[in-house]
């Protein structure tokens, strides 16, 4: 049986990825800051622990045949206050992952990347798209950290998988704009602020649908570095998103728009990913972004 580590699997995708993964020996890596407790399956095992930490992740990175790296700074929003968070949370711990897979000899790395890396780019963006300037201090620690994987694949013999998502939404979401509409209208249930102009159109990406997409991947690609888009086929306008949960908590809130073509400083106001090179995988979403946005709304209220 295959051991297997995921880090952030208290988290929203890393529990539903591990709730995949019962056919292997699974360990779970997570300080719990965004992840939950409850999101632990008893039957695997959870290390409580911070990946900033090295000698903590050199001792506890090994003997695995590989390791699902999901562990990050959640909040893209949070690198324009605070520049330091996303260096520490993603590109430190990162290096620390790979220095103990280099000095403990474990070979395969999966990484879950973003969209957000492309910055504003032609659409829909292939994963060869090119200049490749972020807007947001997210996304180029993300860019960093696919450097960093890169290099060490080809210094150490090492393989890897590295998944630019689009917008990940599904059960159990524990951020992202339909959990912050859910939560505002649960404070204010006669109006909800909305960043921008409502205007902003991105792609949504169910869960299920990013699950069996890297898992599919993983078992039929064999490069040494294998990247790949994950999202659904088209967009969906902020707009719609906030109607559509007003519509189905069943109230008559007014939404006011705080103005301007972009939510947040970083925010990249439209974004479709080509999912070409996976579907030449034979994989295809179940859910365009209309229904992956509608079973979430269902699923959180």
């Amino acid at each position: 049986m295959k051991r297997v580590l995921v880090t952030g699997g208290a988290g929203f995708i890393g529990h539903h990825l591990v709730n995949a993964l019962k056919e292997y020996d699974v360990t779970i890596i997570d300080n719990l800051s965004t992840g939950k407790r409850e999101f632990i399956p008893e039957n695997v095992r959870f290390i409580k622990g911070n990946l900033t930490d090295r000698k903590f992740v050199l001792s506890n990175i090994k003997d695995f045949d590989i390791i699902f790296h999901l562990a990050a700074n959640a909040d893209v929003k949070r690198g324009s206050i605070d520049t330091t968070v996303d260096v520490e949370q993603n590109i430190l711990a990162t290096h620390n992952v790979l220095e103990a897979m280099r000095i403990n000899g474990v070979k395969n790395i999966v990484f879950t990347s973003t969209s957000t890396i492309y910055g504003s780019a032609l659409m829909p963006t292939l994963e060869n798209y090119g200049p490749l300037k972020p807007e947001s201090m997210y996304g180029a620690s993300k860019l960093a950290c696919e450097a960093l994987i890169s290099a060490y694949c080809h210094n150490f013999g090492m393989r890897a998988w590295i998944f630019r998502f689009a917008n990940v939404i599904g059960p159990d979401g524990t951020h992202g704009i339909i959990f912050d509409f859910i939560n505002k209208l649960r404070k204010d249930s006669f109006e909800l602020e909305v960043l921008g102009d409502g205007k902003q159109a991105k792609s949504y990406v169910y869960i299920d649908d990013v699950v069996s997409a890297i898992l599919l991947s993983v078992e039929k690609s064999n490069d040494t570095v294998n990247i790949y888009n994950i999202g659904s086929d088209n967009t969906i306008p902020v707009s719609e998103i906030a109607s559509m949960v007003i519509k189905e908590m069943k109230l008559k809130a007014k939404i006011r728009y705080t103005g301007g073509s972009i939510g947040w400083k970083g925010d990249i106001p439209k974004m479709l990913l080509s999912n070409a090179k996976l579907k030449a995988l034979g994989w295809t979403p179940k859910y365009n972004s209309k229904e992956s946005v509608k079973l979430t709304i269902r699923s959180l209220i």
